[in-house]
């Protein structure tokens, strides 16, 4: 599409449209609505229904054309309302009526479908269609979270062409011929995509159902919100849709910042969790039998505060810590960074879980890009973590990037990813050679001659994090330090947990205070004055956290909305602190052994404010009421303060708000007006702008120690399924983790006369667990890969070295 305007005639009337563009497209921009089914603005054209036919006159006369395959051009007349027209339009819809079943009454679709709509709008008004219909076996389960209606099927290939061209997994397709074409899969091959309810969501019929949402509810009894999903840190834009105060379905928003419309299924059906029945609705208090019981508000933060007050009397602040505020919003982050620091008077706390970045390269990295950066890039570097296990979202950017933008991918991995089938150069690693194989990348060494080659023709684009959990930190540094200096050069530096980076700007960490600024930054008046005096010396990060608990220097931790116990990669024995407080969802690993655990209220049941990877601010809304007597973590932490006679002023989240915008300079004038009318794709909050006081410039870290020797190494991952809070309490998608297994290359597997299936046993530390083999034909010699935080499965660590041995 052409930025120049050119001027085309529709129905009689003169219209400037962007050149280039496809008619079906300029059209609707230009306020006339052309019927289709089969074209999606996000794929490919393709002309297979036919319902989008106009006339188009030329030098031979008018002719029908399809509009979503026939670009505008200069004078073009089109008619899209003639007589011929509509009586094509009539014919198509009568043939595709021809073997669909009648059965919109039953049908999930029904009240929200495009054939519907249209036969209503555009169809004959009757069928001469007599004989019997086709019919098949209806529906047939294609995978776990998808169900398929054939007889309901009018082959647009919306769904074919979105898993073959949008997410790579091309597990649905054509098949037969002539009348008995239909859509499926193939034999013992579900339909096993990370995306698949995308499918669904894209088809015009009712062919394709989501299991979770099939015979919930009509469209008209739905109460919809539009939002922003939690569940990655890219921020995708979503509706949720609730009834009878229950979420049932999130749908996707196309937001051209940000997801293009697009979900990971973990996205779109991981709001399940909201319903669980294992929600916790009161406060919890643990008695003088060891066990948690039911109490009332007033007797759980009076306690809390009682025993916090004599921790500190007796111990110090800095005997307290706090970890998480990574899962909320931002103004629920800000009262935990303004409690802690101001009414505790400690700096240990952490939104991460000893298993992300230094939280200054994050939040204030000089020459940080956004996911828009990749729709303009020549060349992308992607030395992270499996973008499709860990960050779907950018996951389908950047293989659109590689894809159909004919942008260079080089991928740096212990084994195999997602866009290994999309990437111009692939290099494999031993978990320990990464710093090696940096050198021999900026050197333009061997194998690395033409990817570094490639990394000249910019604009480039680096995406950076720990490949795994026994990656050191300090290599994504280094990776971001040379790629910062490439032409045009860019970096995104990622992590996990959904608000990570809004909790950084928010102070979480152990070396930030809000709006991104540093221990000791100037020009924080504002904050000081608004939390009566700032620290002096960074605190401790959440591995530090851990080893005081251990050793006896931390007696009390706060957990907001964390299960370190699980989700940090060498855990933490919160037996040995004197006092747990967890405010949390559930009872998890972690706030089962608190001695105090306050309801929290989860997504849609709040409204505030999140802030994704690029830095971009976005709403979430309320749609729902909070079960029991749940309440907002920012209200619980308020309420605790005044309790401790320390009271921090917070009186909504809207004046949390008023108050980040005031007080954190990063944050200066983005409100939630901002980013609801002026701003709905979001606020982008730059680094380096006059307002933000830190800049974090990384440098490449020396090689420090020889590369990994000749035994075998772990490489320890995060898979999209894993018995997290959000897998563990969905019903549907809390059955696909894969499971915990010990994958070999298929030398190692020679080498110790092991194939699939067979048990091995791996010792890390203390840690030992007999796992089944996976040969992986993608992983280096000597490497082991198991998959992290896995049901019933092993807690390794981040130390690199195990023993393997053949049970």
């Amino acid at each position: 599409m052409s930025a120049e305007l050119i001027t085309v005639t529709i129905n009689g009337v003169k219209q400037k449209v962007h050149g280039g563009s496809l008619l079906i497209k300029a059209a609707e921009e230009a306020g006339t609505y052309i019927p289709r089914f089969c074209w999606h603005p996000r794929m490919t054209p393709v002309g297979m229904c036919r319902m989008c036919l106009v006339e188009v006159e030329g030098p031979r006369g008018t002719m029908l054309v399809t509009s979503c395959t026939t670009p505008v051009s200069a004078e073009m007349v089109v008619h899209t309302e003639s007589d011929t027209v509509k009586k094509a339009q009539e014919g198509i819809l009568e043939f595709l009526l021809a073997n669909h079943p009648l059965d919109c009454p039953v049908c999930d679709r029904g009240g929200e479908c495009p054939l519907q709509d249209q036969t209503m709008s555009y169809g004959p008004g009757e069928s001469r269609f007599v004989e019997e219909k086709r019919h098949y076996e209806k529906p047939i389960p294609i995978s776990d979270l998808v169900m398929l209606d054939r007889e309901r099927c009018i082959l647009c290939a919306r769904c074919t062409r979105f898993s073959d061209e949008i997410s790579g997994d091309p597990l649905i397709e054509f098949m037969d011929r002539g009348n008995g074409t239909q859509v499926n899969t193939f034999p013992d091959e579900p339909f096993a995509s990370y995306f698949s309810g995308n499918t669904v969501q894209i088809c015009p019929v009712g062919a394709l159902t989501a299991t979770p949402y099939r015979f919930r509810a009509r469209p008209w009894d739905l109460r919809v919100i539009a939002s922003t999903c939690v569940v990655c840190t890219a921020g995708d834009a979503i509706s949720v849709h609730a009834s009878q105060n229950e979420v049932l379905r999130y749908l996707g928003v196309d937001n051209d910042a940000t997801n293009h419309g697009w979900l990971s299924d973990k996205c779109r059906f991981g709001f399940e969790y909201l319903n669980s029945d294992e929600r916790l609705t009161m406060p919890l208090v643990r008695g003088k039998d060891g066990t948690l019981g039911e109490a009332s508000w007033s007797e759980a933060l009076n306690l809390a505060a009682e025993k916090l007050g004599a921790i500190i009397d007796e111990h110090g602040a800095q005997a307290v810590a706090g970890l998480g505020g990574a899962r909320g919003t931002n103004e629920d982050a800000y009262a935990f960074a303004k409690f802690m620091r101001s009414v505790i008077g400690s700096g240990h706390l952490d939104a991460q879980m000893d298993d992300g970045l230094n939280p200054q390269f994050l939040a204030a990295l000089s020459g940080r890009g956004q996911i828009g950066d990749l729709e303009r890039a020549k060349t992308i570097l992607l030395w992270a973590p499996d973008l499709k296990e860990e960050h779907p979202t950018l996951y389908l950017r950047v293989r659109r990037a590689a894809q159909e933008l004919g942008a260079k991918l080089i991928v740096v991995h212990p084994r195999r990813t997602g866009l290994d089938d999309r990437a111009a150069h692939k290099f494999t690693y031993k978990p320990g050679d990464g710093a090696a194989v940096l050198e021999a990348l900026m050197a333009g060494e061997g194998e690395f001659a033409k990817a570094r080659a490639a990394l000249n023709d910019g604009p480039v684009v680096a995406i950076v994090g720990r490949p795994g959990l026994t990656e050191s930190p300090v290599l994504a540094e280094s990776v971001a330090a040379f790629a910062r200096d490439l032409p045009g050069g860019s970096v995104l530096p990622i992590v996990r947990r959904s608000n990570t980076y809004g909790a950084l700007d928010m102070g979480v960490a152990p070396n930030l205070l809000p709006g991104r600024a540093g221990i000791g930054s100037a020009g924080l008046a504002n904050l000081e004055e608004a939390w009566g005096g700032l620290p002096t010396k960074a605190g401790y990060d959440a591995a530090a956290i851990a080893t005081g608990v251990s050793e006896g220097s931390i007696k009390a931790v706060i957990l907001l909305g964390a299960d370190p116990v699980v989700d940090m990669p060498n855990s933490i024995d919160l037996a040995a602190a004197d006092l747990v407080i967890a405010i949390d969802l559930f009872l998890t690993d972690s706030s089962t052994q608190a001695d105090i655990v306050l309801p929290a209220v989860g997504f849609a049941e709040k409204e505030g404010t999140v802030t994704n990877l690029e830095g971009r601010v976005q709403k979430v809304n309320k749609v729902v009421a909070e079960p029991g007597q749940a309440r907002e973590d920012w209200s619980i932490l308020d309420d605790l303060a005044a309790r401790m006679g320390k009271p921090m002023g917070l009186a909504s989240a809207e004046a949390i708000a008023k108050e980040i915008a005031h007080v954190a300079p990063a944050y200066d004038g983005v409100t939630w007006d901002l980013v609801t009318w002026d701003q709905p794709d979001g606020a982008v909050v730059p680094v380096g702008a006059e307002r933000a006081p830190l800049e974090y410039v990384p440098v490449v870290a020396p090689r420090n120690g020889p590369v990994s020797g000749e035994g075998f190494v772990l490489h320890s991952a995060r898979t999209m399924y894993d018995d997290g809070v959000i897998c563990r309490q969905g019903q549907s998608i809390g059955k696909l983790a894969p499971g915990a297994a010990a994958h070999l290359s298929p030398a190692d597997a020679r080498t110790l006369d092991v194939v699939n299936g067979s048990l091995l046993k791996v010792s890390a530390g203390s840690e030992e667990a007999e796992l089944p083999v996976v040969i992986d034909d993608s992983l280096a010699v000597g490497v082991v890969y198991v998959p992290f935080n896995q049901p019933g499965g092993p807690h390794f660590g981040s130390n690199p070295e195990i023993l393997v041995v053949k049970v």
